[in-house]
C-alpha cells in the first residue's frame, strides 16, 4: 500500500511517546484500514481519505480483477470512494455502499467533478454491512481494505451469503485482510510504529499508530495520531478503530458454507508474524 519513508517522526508527534522511542519506531511496508473508524468528523475527514487512498497500491489489482468480470461492481464499506470512483472511471457501473453519510456525500462530489460521464455511473446506498440486504445482482463485490475485519464473526456468515447470492454468472468476491500468526499475537499483543504519507502536493503527513490485540475476544484495537501540515498550518487529530482477527480456517467455512470457492489466494508477507492476503471466490458449480 503506501511506500515508507524512513524520515524521522516530527517533534510534534512526540508528547505521548518518549522522544528516545520515536527514534525507534518502525514503519512496516504495509498499512492497516481505517474502516469502521469512530467518531470521526468533518473537519478530520481527510486523514481517512489520505489514509485509505488515494495512494493504495490495492487500487490497482481490484481494477485488474473488475476487467475480468466486467461490470455491474459492489462495493462495499466504499468509504468517500476510494475505490469506487476509479471503477467509474474505467467505465464500470458500480453501487457504493457505506454507512458513513459524510463519505458518502464526499464520494458524490468526487464523481460529479470528474463529470457527468462518471457520475451516472454511481449509486450509493447507506446500509450497515451487518444489517445488509442486496436487490441487484453484479458481477464483482469487494471488500477492501482489510473491510471484512470490520464485520463481527457473528454477522459474517450471513453477510457472505447475501453477496454470494447476488453475483451474477461467472462473478467474484474479492476481499483482503490481514493474517496474523496466533502464536505472535499472544507473545506481542501490542505494536507502535510510524509511517508518512507519501504526498506529491506540498502536504506533509506523519502517523504514529497504536496497535493492540486482545486474544481472548478476537478484537483489535487501533489508535492513529495525526499530524497534516500544508503551508502554514498544522493539523492534528487523535482516531481510533476496532477490528476482528480473522481466523483463516474459519473464514474459509464460512465461504465454503455461502457457496463460494476459493479461485486465487495470494499472500504477501509484512513482517514476521504477518501477512497481507487476497482472495478471489466464485460461486460453487
Amino acid at each position: 500500500m503506501h511506500t515508507q519513508s524512513g524520515t524521522p517522526v516530527p517533534a510534534a508527534l512526540g508528547p505521548a511517546l518518549p522522544p528516545p522511542l520515536l527514534d525507534r519506531l518502525p514503519t512496516p511496508p504495509y498499512l492497516p484500514g481505517l474502516e469502521s473508524t469512530t467518531p470521526i468528523r468533518e473537519a478530520d475527514s481527510w486523514l481517512r481519505d489520505a489514509v485509505l487512498g488515494p495512494f493504495s497500491g490495492d487500487i490497482v489489482e481490484y481494477l485488474r480483477l473488475a476487467r475480468n468480470t466486467g461490470g455491474p461492481i459492489l462495493d462495499l464499506g466504499s468509504g468517500a470512494g476510494r475505490l469506487a470512483v476509479p471503477f467509474a472511471r474505467h467505465g464500470f457501473p458500480v453501487t457504493a455502499v457505506d454507512r458513513d453519510r459524510p463519505g458518502l456525500r464526499r464520494l458524490h462530489a468526487w464523481a460529479a467533478d470528474l463529470g457527468p460521464q462518471v457520475a451516472r455511473l454511481v449509486t450509493t446506498v447507506r446500509a450497515d454491512l451487518e444489517r445488509l440486504r442486496l436487490r441487484d445482482h453484479y458481477q464483482l463485490a469487494v471488500l477492501a481494505g482489510a473491510m471484512v475485519t470490520a464485520v463481527s464473526p457473528r454477522a459474517r456468515p450471513a453477510l457472505l451469503h447475501e453477496v454470494a447470492a447476488h453475483l451474477g454468472a461467472g462473478g467474484a468476491l474479492a476481499l483482503d485482510y490481514t493474517e496474523h500468526e496466533p502464536a505472535g499475537l499472544l507473545a506481542h499483543p501490542r505494536r507502535t510504529w510510524a509511517f508518512e504519507v507519501p504526498r506529491v502536493d506540498g502536504v506533509t503527513e506523519w502517523v504514529v499508530a497504536r496497535q493492540v490485540f486482545d486474544p481472548d475476544t478476537g478484537r483489535e484495537h487501533l489508535t492513529y495520531q495525526c499530524e497534516r501540515t500544508e503551508k502554514s498550518r498544522v493539523r492534528r487529530s487523535v482516531l481510533t478503530t476496532d477490528k476482528w482477527v480473522v481466523d483463516r480456517g474459519r473464514l474459509t467455512a464460512e465461504l465454503a458454507a455461502a457457496g463460494l470457492r476459493i479461485a486465487d489466494r495470494r499472500c504477501r508477507r509484512l513482517d514476521a508474524r504477518t501477512r497481507s492476503v487476497l482472495l478471489v471466490c466464485h460461486t460453487a458449480t
